[in-house]
């Protein structure tokens, strides 16, 4: 791969590249409460209604059949060579924010205020998502949004949150460290806010002393739409001067895919030494294991969840 296809890998919609037999993927999602805008599906509860069940293996069962019904569109999509958003297989599911605020726009999104009901519904669903074989993801879950997220709407890309450390492990970050832990979710998304002033996606400690340094976690990062770029816009963080260092601190932080076009500025962020292409590597490493674990490399007699009929 060239720098600049490695770049474009690295961004939600990833172009195919013939030359190499890569096949266009769209890493973006949608598998809340059902496949979300693709067409028909099964749908289910908001989480917060789900949640009022406190029914572990409902929660399981839903997942369970979320990522069947993505592997059924999914499959269907790539025979009609399709690489449309909402047809990939890396569901950007379950939200386990804790919802505290009602001035937030996606409580019912989430499964509540309790951090323990959290962690068991989220880590239940993620099991479901991605399924029990050895060699195969059925699809890849990806909780949401790492960490310390759920305030005001209106202040979301530009907040700094500020939590004592008994509140960031007591309450915050439990269900998160349970669906990567105990579920073993191969993807998260990190979120718009600073903590401790620093971008939840270039946070070396939320993304590296915890993620990958205290909880082993091997995945992928993904972050959330444009977060990346509010590093350096007027609106938001006032962390880095431009684009190229923005997306520089993304990568080195560990964020592996932009959802967004900022990591377009990785070529530059290069070429001015802001980071090596081997650094860039790691990252795109990350997404391709990704893929692999999804089967798409492989003949589709060797992945079990090709068989599933639209």
């Amino acid at each position: 791969l060239t720098l600049e296809e490695k770049v474009e890998q690295l961004i939600d919609r990833a172009p195919a590249i013939p030359r190499l037999d890569i096949p266009a993927s769209n890493w973006w999602n949608e598998g809340l409460h059902g496949v979300a805008r693709s067409g028909f599906a099964t749908l289910f509860p908001q989480a917060i209604g789900n949640a009022a069940t406190w029914d572990e293996p409902l929660i399981h069962t839903i997942g369970e059949v979320v990522s069947t019904e993505a592997r059924a569109k999914s499959n269907d999509a790539i025979a009609h060579n399709n690489h449309d958003r909402y047809f990939g297989l890396t569901i950007w599911s379950p939200n386990i924010n804790i919802f505290r605020d009602p001035r937030w726009g996606r409580g019912q999104e989430t499964y509540g205020e309790d951090p323990f009901l959290t962690a068991r519904l989220g880590t239940a669903f993620v099991e479901g998502i991605q399924g029990d074989d050895p060699k195969y993801f059925r699809a890849i879950a990806t909780p949401k949004h790492y960490a310390v997220h759920s305030g005001p709407e209106s202040t979301r890309h530009k907040a700094d949150v500020d939590p004592s450390a008994h509140d960031l492990w007591d309450t915050y970050l439990p269900a998160f460290r349970a669906t990567i832990v105990e579920g073993k979710a191969d993807s998260i998304m990190c979120a718009y806010n600073r903590v401790d002033n620093v971008p939840a996606c270039a946070n070396k400690m939320l993304l590296g002393d915890i993620l990958r340094g205290d909880w082993h976690f091997n995945g992928f990062v993904t972050s959330d739409c444009g977060a990346i770029g509010d590093f350096y816009e007027s609106y938001g963080h006032h962390y880095s001067p431009d684009a190229p260092a923005g997306s520089a601190a993304g990568i080195l932080a560990g964020t592996d895919t932009d959802c967004g076009t900022e990591y377009r500025a990785l070529t530059d962020a290069v070429h001015k030494g802001l980071l090596t292409e081997a650094q860039l590597d790691v990252s795109l490493k990350r997404l391709f294991t990704a893929r692999m674990k999804l089967g798409m490399f492989d003949p589709p007699s060797m992945v079990p969840w090709s068989k599933i009929t639209a």
